[in-house]
């Protein structure tokens, strides 16, 4: 039987809901990595794409077996966010729950970068490069994200989110240090 936490980001008038999420999740990512966990999920009840809107919303939600969320916790990760959060018990999944993947995805944002894979792919100059792939090729996605900080480059990146489609079966499978996994579901109510 999966469990859950809700973490609920609290309205904070000096920095903005979606700087708190990045934070949380960044520090999230970071034990996940530490303790090499493959058990733990995420997933965020908030999340909406609308024309005009994108949002992960305001709670964190993490899945898994009841143990291993009991450790996670016990870990202390959320050091330095208590102010901006409030953490809900441990409790079971509701049953008749439906599950759906998160997953990420990732935008072809950069036409320099693109252009020197074309580069060293297809043996093009940077002429033939640039003429092939136009400034107007960067991709925008109009899907919820958060920016993180690369650990080992330091550059600051965005990482964006899909939501898959709502099954009432659920497919197993095991989770990334981010909580997210290429092939399972998580409980979604």
């Amino acid at each position: 039987m999966h469990h859950y936490i809700d973490i609920h980001v609290l309205p904070d008038p000096e920095f903005p809901q979606h700087q708190l999420m990045a934070a949380l999740y960044a520090k999230l990512h970071r034990v996940l990595t530490k303790v090499q966990s493959s058990t733990i999920g995420v997933t965020f009840p908030g999340y909406e794409v609308g024309a005009s809107t994108a949002s992960l919303g305001r709670t964190l939600r993490l899945i898994g077996p009841r143990l291993d969320l009991l450790r996670l916790m016990e870990m202390g990760w959320q050091q330095g966010m208590r102010d901006h959060v409030r953490v809900n018990a441990n409790e079971p999944v509701p049953a008749g729950a439906a599950f759906r993947s998160l997953r990420r995805v990732q935008a072809k944002s950069s036409p320099e970068r693109l252009r020197r894979r074309q580069m060293r792919r297809h043996g093009l100059t940077e002429v033939q490069a640039r003429e092939q792939v136009p400034d107007s090729a960067a991709e925008r996605l109009q899907l919820p994200f958060v920016t993180l900080s690369s650990t080992t480059t330091g550059q600051n990146f965005r990482m964006y989110f899909a939501l898959g489609d709502t099954s009432p079966t659920e497919v197993k499978g095991t989770f990334n240090s981010y909580g997210l996994s290429q092939t399972a579901t998580s409980p979604w109510f």
